[in-house]
């Protein structure tokens, strides 16, 4: 199987993982859930983390040629339609997206402005539809229960899973966002542990677990087999969905979960400026 070039970027206001992977034959590549930096407090967006990724394809001399997202986010914005503009690339996601629009526009009151069928994504990934990363074989997996759209992206001996697993010593995703399902979480890692078990797993966040003193992200289908503390070795579908629900009733907010929804089920788009050129986002009130 073939084994592409993967580098990283950390963004430690989100404890999101960017990638870019590249096919060591043509150097195209593909860039992985990008990064907006945004700061709440003030309302102020900045492109930091993605001129990281900018770098990584400059400096090994590589033509991106896709961007993929893995799920609509709701830790940080999406850094997407400003890379499509950089390096005129389409922005692809997983085709149910449409049932996250579906989900979320109604919390907005953004029924007549988001399309419901996932038309603001430049290309929509089904369950198992093959692609390329250059002459990389590529595979788009349906791997839905942290979000109905979730996508694990297989290239080659390497597999890009969103929040679907997190690194072996800090368990899984929370399941209780709207559309979220703790039993539909079980099954899609069923379906990365039947993946061999030295494919390259790479994480989508890391929040360092109590005794690692450094973040990490790259792991094996065989380690999260074995070590996994919420979803390792012998662990039935009813004690996962039992323990992932008392977990996820103790979670707060994500911080940036209002803002980055209701740009990213739009492709990582800000809403329509105003006669002054005024871009605002909205705040719904006690709608989570």
């Amino acid at each position: 199987m073939t084994h592409p070039d993967v580098q990283a970027v950390f963004d430690p206001q989100s404890y999101t993982i960017s990638y870019v992977v590249a096919c060591p034959v043509t150097r195209e590549c593909a860039i992985i859930d990008p990064v907006l930096d945004f700061d709440m407090a003030s309302g102020r967006t900045a492109q930091d983390s993605a001129k990281k990724l900018i770098a990584i394809v400059e400096e090994n001399d590589l033509t991106p040629t896709m961007i993929l997202e893995t799920h609509v986010h709701a830790d940080h914005i999406s850094a997407a339609p400003w890379l499509k503009q950089r390096f005129d690339c389409p922005i692809i996601i997983g085709a149910a997206i449409s049932e996250t629009q579906k989900t979320f526009a109604p919390i907005y009151a953004l029924e007549s402005e988001i399309s419901g069928s996932g038309a603001e994504f430049d290309r929509l990934l089904a369950d198992g539809e093959a692609f390329n990363v250059g002459t990389v074989e590529a595979k788009a997996l349906h791997t839905p229960g942290h979000t109905p759209a979730c996508m694990t992206y297989v290239i080659g001996d390497a597999a890009f899973v969103g929040d679907t697993l997190f690194m072996p010593d800090f368990g899984t995703a929370r399941c209780d966002f709207p559309g979220g399902c703790a039993r539909q979480l079980y099954q899609s890692i069923q379906k990365l542990f039947a993946l061999p078990d030295e494919t390259r797993l790479f994480m989508c966040h890391d929040y360092k677990a109590p005794g690692r003193s450094d973040y990490a992200w790259e792991t094996t289908v065989g380690e999260q087999k074995s070590r996994n503390i919420h979803v390792g070795g012998e662990v039935s579908e009813d004690d996962f969905v039992t323990m992932r629900t008392r977990r996820d009733a103790q979670l707060g907010t994500p911080k940036l979960m209002l803002p980055s929804v209701q740009t990213n089920i739009r492709a990582g788009k800000m809403p329509g400026a105003d006669g002054q050129g005024r871009v605002f986002l909205k705040l719904p009130i006690d709608a989570l």
